[in-house]
């Protein structure tokens, strides 16, 4: 494979080189800042490229900023991120790249590198357009996201009436469908809006941003 190589951390980046390049790949770019891993994609068009999160000027986000633009303008370039620690919303950021248009990407931990087989067989597998996790951050972004879930105060019955509100059905279908009165329909689409801290509207409005949140959900 050719492979581009960003990681500001000298010792890191040229034992990845070494690696690689003994391994019977060819690294046709080595650098050490997000701007250099831009242009290094868009000139060389590699099978996948390493990326670093953390690097110059400010050591936060700039080398997931830079792959989400290289990918941007090398659309579906595969990238394999490599981080100290799990980034959740970085991970997060790098998983919406794909667009719903396949894979090509990857967030391991550092110290999976160590691993060397497993290591070399996630690159191959991203370089392939899979998509290759690292189990910790699996963990945490199913953590997050339960934690996010805008849905997760309705009860079993709430969810029940926003589910039939997303097939478009009015409150008396509702009602008819669950075999309960009216009113009791009306109470539960006011608990919806008030737990989704849907502001004040129009009813049909708010109904509207019930579904696209459930929907979303």
């Amino acid at each position: 494979m050719r492979i581009v190589i960003a990681d500001d951390a000298v010792l890191l980046r040229e034992g990845l080189v070494r690696l690689l390049t003994e391994s019977g790949h060819q690294v046709v770019a080595a650098v050490g800042d997000g701007d250099a891993l831009v242009e290094a994609v868009v000139a060389h068009r590699p099978d996948v490229s390493i990326v670093d999160v953390r690097m110059p000027p400010s050591h936060t986000d700039e080398g997931l900023r830079a792959a989400v633009e290289a990918r941007r303008l090398v659309p579906r370039s595969p990238i394999l991120v490599l981080s100290q620690y799990v980034e959740v919303s970085y991970a997060d950021d790098l998983l919406a790249t794909t667009g719903g248009a396949g894979g090509g990407i990857g967030y391991l931990l550092k110290d999976r590198v160590a691993a060397i087989d497993e290591f070399l067989d996630a690159l191959r597998r991203v370089a392939a357009g899979g998509t290759v996790l690292d189990p910790e951050v699996v963990g945490q972004l199913f953590a997050r996201r339960r934690r996010d879930d805008p849905l997760r105060e309705l009860t079993p019955r709430e969810r029940e009436v926003l589910s039939l509100m997303a097939e478009g059905r009015s409150n008396t279908a509702i009602a008819r469908a669950l075999v309960v009165s009216d009113g009791a329909v009306e109470k539960h689409v006011r608990n919806i809006f008030t737990k989704l801290t849907l502001p004040p509207d129009t009813e049909q409005h708010r109904r509207v941003l019930a579904v696209l949140t459930y929907l979303r959900n």
